[in-house]
């Protein structure tokens, strides 16, 4: 059974024979057959851009690199010809089982489903990474190739920088090519997705909002002059829980509002477009909205609300004033993607910011020990994906990727800036998002963590002690930190966003601050790490084992990756004398002197323990204050 006829045509009759109590349950499970076929949802596959490429480099021998602009015609003319060339091929699970590329295999299991599983519905092909209108229409060949491009529903995703600048001319290459606008005739849609984890942590959460507005408000246009005014627009803005992944913290009014704006709802409206919007609700935030049947019905009752609202007329001052508005967000993107580009940025990633949290997802953040060799070095932020970068940030107390850019942005023009808060509804929401984000940082909370790996606030610290053993403690933890190196780039990278929060403050003095509750959390962690650095470097020295000696693991601490040092260190300095010892070998014995390092675990390893224990609870409670419940 791969088709819901059957099973709705029953369901009709049990409606109309079902006494009344019971026909609105049955009517919904209907409308859920109906909208879903055999499925319990909507079926969603992804892949990269640079596997659909490997796939037709493989089949056709296209070698050009898509995105070498000298060669785009050609790869253009190439990929149409082989288009009007293409024959079906059958696919059975042979083939599947067979076949090694990613991008091949993945399009036969789509084959598979709709033959096997569930033939009524669309499976959704998402694309990460698309940058140029071939890698459309070379999946268009791949579906075509194993006979499903009627079923298959080709969405590039919109999330890194040169793809939400680039979109425009992504669409346009493709529209270009008559065998993409009739595939888009034969499926009546356009099925487009926009990201906002990853185009957040590049270019900014507002300056992402500001570039995917303005490439769906060219839509309307592209599709009016390729005569595709007729086809359905499918838009799905994916983001995720609280402001750094997008998710607006206000009302879900605003909430929906802010990824779909009235200006861009009505051009669509004016352009005879038909409008479809999805949008993920992810992490905790989902299990909020829908945590309680009361809170569930609210959830719905808001966005039925939004989805079937004429599209607002009233004019904002945001798109009279477009100049102040191009000019404000190309200033903060132009400021993230520099503080992103920045080394010092990386290292505080990575100096400890993923200890500090607890595992989260299916995936590892990208920080792997490797035997003694300690966590990997972040040499950019793109190594660290986008929930564990941006929950580093809330928990160094400053989120950058909402607020970086925003002063010297504002200070261009400060009265503008003003008067624009105040008039416009959508550069009001826009700026709601900074000031969510500015609650949750402080410049002091994260001077504070930057003085943490300053080996010389310890060696001050050294100078100034009276306490017995203590300053030949801080003295060794300040050496520590010399050899790790993290200094010098990361206090240059915190002058660069001192600046611009001062600039900021300047634009908007009532922005808000974070609160005392929050600053103590902070503080309190952050003791608790200096306790944990400070019982780190009291670790006795021993001969090298599994690869790791005294040194590496004092690193592996200072970058707060404790848990696995502890358990080699138990293994180092047993806590109990070899059980062999006690045995009866039927020989004189001698007096048992076998290593016990019981006076180690108590005074080192298990207050260590303990402290890092309080340390993730401190994180955990920092999260909750923030509102990143996911």
């Amino acid at each position: 059974l791969v088709d819901p006829a059957p099973l709705a045509a029953a369901l009709n009759a049990a409606i109309t024979a079902a006494p009344e109590e019971a026909r609105l349950p049955l009517a919904v499970a209907r409308a859920g057959l109906a909208a879903h076929g055999m499925a319990l949802a909507h079926t969603h596959v992804r892949l990269n851009a640079a596997q659909i490429h490997n796939a037709l480099r493989q089949r056709l021998g296209i070698d050009a690199a898509p995105d070498d602009m000298a060669e785009r015609r050609g790869l253009l003319a190439e990929i149409n010809t082989a288009l009007a060339e293409v024959a079906p091929q059958p696919v059975d699970f042979g083939a599947l089982l067979a076949e090694r590329a990613s991008a091949p295999r993945l399009m036969m299991t789509v084959a598979q489903i709709i033959k096997h599983i569930d033939g009524s519905q669309p499976v959704r092909f998402l694309i990460a990474e698309t940058e140029t209108g071939y890698t459309l229409l070379a999946a268009l060949w791949l579906a075509r190739r194993f006979g499903i491009a009627d079923r298959v529903e080709i969405s590039p995703l919109f999330e890194t920088a040169d793809a939400l600048e680039r979109g425009e001319r992504v669409l346009e290459e493709a529209l270009r090519s008559p065998h993409w606008r009739a595939y888009l005739r034969a499926q009546g849609r356009l099925c487009l997705q926009f990201g906002y984890s990853d185009s957040g942590r590049y270019v900014g959460q507002l300056p992402a909002s500001y570039l995917a507005e303005r490439l769906k408000l060219r839509l309307a246009e592209q599709l009016r002059r390729h005569g595709l005014e007729g086809i359905e627009l499918v838009l799905f803005d994916t983001h995720g829980e609280s402001i750094g992944r997008g998710g607006h913290p206000d009302s879900l009014a605003d909430r929906f509002a802010y990824l779909s704006p009235p200006a861009t709802r009505l051009a669509f409206a004016r352009a005879g477009l038909k409008l479809r919007e999805e949008s993920s609700v992810q992490g905790g935030d989902g299990y909020l909205l829908f945590g309680t049947r009361e809170l569930a019905e609210a959830a719905v009752a808001r966005i039925a609300e939004h989805a079937f609202a004429p599209p607002e007329a009233t004019p904002d001052p945001i798109y009279a004033e477009a100049d102040f508005g191009a000019d404000f967000f190309a200033t903060a993107r132009r400021e993230m993607a520099a503080l992103v580009e920045d080394p010092g940025y990386a290292a505080l990633l990575g100096a400890f910011g993923p200890g500090l949290l607890d595992r989260t997802g299916s995936r590892p953040s990208a920080r792997q020990s490797d035997g003694g060799g300690g966590p990997v070095r972040i040499a950019h932020p793109s190594q660290l994906r986008a929930i564990p970068n941006n929950a580093i940030l809330q928990q160094l107390g400053w989120l950058a990727n909402t607020l970086q850019g925003l002063g010297l942005a504002a200070a261009a023009n400060p009265d503008a800036f003003a008067d624009l808060r105040a008039r416009s509804p959508r550069f009001a929401r826009a700026i709601a998002m900074a000031a969510s984000a500015a609650a949750a940082s402080d410049i002091a909370v994260l001077r504070a963590a930057v003085d943490t790996l300053d080996p010389g606030s310890w060696l001050d610290r050294a100078g100034a002690t009276r306490r017995p053993g203590r300053r030949e403690a801080l003295m060794n933890v300040a050496a520590a930190l010399e050899k790790l190196d993290l200094a010098a780039p990361v206090r240059r990278m915190f002058h660069r966003l001192q600046a611009d929060h001062l600039a900021l403050r300047a634009a908007w003095p009532d922005l808000p601050r974070m609160p005392d509750r929050l600053v103590l959390l902070h503080a309190t962690r952050l003791a608790l790490i200096h306790r944990i650095w400070l019982i780190a470097v009291a670790v006795p020295d021993f001969s090298p084992r599994h690869g790791a000696t005294r040194e590496v693991l004092v690193h592996r601490i200072l970058q707060l990756d404790v848990e696995p040092v502890l358990a080699l260190l138990g293994e180092i300095f047993p806590a109990a004398p070899d059980p062999a010892e006690a045995l009866d070998f039927h020989e004189p014995a001698p007096p048992r002197e076998g290593a016990s390092y019981a006076a180690e675990h108590a005074a080192l390893f298990a207050p260590m323990r303990g402290y890092f224990l309080l340390l993730r609870e401190a994180s955990a409670a920092i999260t909750q204050e923030v509102g990143a419940f996911g």
